[in-house]
């Protein structure tokens, strides 16, 4: 049996449990994002699952621990800006339990759309993540139903197979850049590093608006912001995860934050250069990476594109050479 929830065997048995689930997402070097950033640069494509993000791994994960630790459960509920939900709502729906998912209200539309197309029952509260958190924990309690939080360690062992996937097949790199919305993501990547061994650096990213981890990995103490205004709706989160603080903080090289122009920039290059969509969180990695362009010139460097699910008319704004405001 694994000895701890993130040594290499529990990690490498949960890659097996999302495994039977989906297939591996692949990883490319792009020879334009090379170009563009004077280095080896290379894609994981989470935006490839069948969900269209990273998320969906940790669902897979979550719900096998929650059949075998509480059997008698009826029904989940979780709060989230879409790719948490999609995946929780899918993992709900195969394992045959209703999911109640919690969204702020102005939450993206076709994320919305995805969840009720997998079977959850949406309830839309709260003027961002951090108030629909406070309802979905509501609500659980009111309808006797198991609220599913955003950072458990079932959650990250899944999550963590795409950084198995990507170490694996792509040996040496340097560093890898990855968004921080609860802290999941960055999570399972530095877990999957350390597992196997490796020197890779792990580099947060986080909006200039939504600043609360890379205040917090500064601090070394869970940090809160006012308001987390951003249209990278996978890190606009106002208050830091401690659970998830306490791996970053210590695994994490650094932690930066981008705007959202560079996002918007990133954006727009994934398509013209690869022809991916990406999501303003899933292209962060890449702004990051730009941003540190001088120090990753000439060396192996991966970004995460943790998921593609933009709204239609978002993308559009962004491909006409705007910058989404909210």
């Amino acid at each position: 049996m694994p000895d701890t929830p993130f040594s290499l065997a529990a990690l490498n048995e949960a890659a097996s449990t999302v495994g039977r689930a989906m297939p591996p997402t692949p990883q490319y070097a792009w020879p334009l994002l090379s170009e563009a950033l004077g280095a080896e640069l290379w894609v994981k494509h989470e935006n490839h699952t069948p969900t269209g993000a990273f998320k969906i791994r940790g669902g897979i994960t979550f719900m096998e621990w929650l059949r075998k630790t509480h059997p008698d459960c009826r029904g989940i509920a979780t709060a989230t800006r879409g790719n948490h939900g999609q995946s929780q709502a899918r993992a709900a729906a195969t394992a045959g339990l209703g999911a109640t998912i919690v969204v702020p209200r102005g939450n993206a539309r076709e994320k919305n759309d995805a969840m009720r197309g997998f079977g959850a029952t949406l309830v839309e509260h709260g003027a961002d993540f951090d108030e629909a958190r406070e309802e979905a924990s509501r609500l659980a309690a009111l309808e006797d139903l198991f609220l599913v939080p955003p950072f458990h360690t079932a959650l990250v062992a899944g999550v963590a197979s795409y950084a198995l996937e990507l170490f694996r097949a792509v040996a040496d790199i340097r560093r890898v850049y990855v968004p921080i919305g609860c802290g999941s993501g960055i999570c399972g990547v530095i877990a999957a590093r350390d597992a196997l061994g490796l020197d890779t650096e792990v580099i947060g990213v986080v909006s200039t608006e939504a600043t609360a981890a890379q205040q917090a990995f500064l601090s070394g103490k869970p940090e809160s912001t006012p308001s987390a205004q951003t249209f990278a709706d996978g890190v606009a989160v106002r208050s830091v995860v401690p659970e998830a603080l306490a791996i970053y903080g210590k695994g994490a090289r650094r932690v930066i934050a981008v705007s959202d122009d560079e996002i918007a920039h990133a954006m727009r290059l994934y398509f013209s250069c690869t022809h991916n969509v990406s999501e303003g969180a899933g292209a962060a990695p890449l702004a990051a990476a730009i941003q540190e362009q001088e120090i990753n010139r000439g060396e192996k460097v991966a970004v995460i594109l943790c998921g593609g699910n933009v709204d239609t008319s978002v993308f559009c704004e962004v491909l006409a050479g705007k910058t989404p405001r909210i």
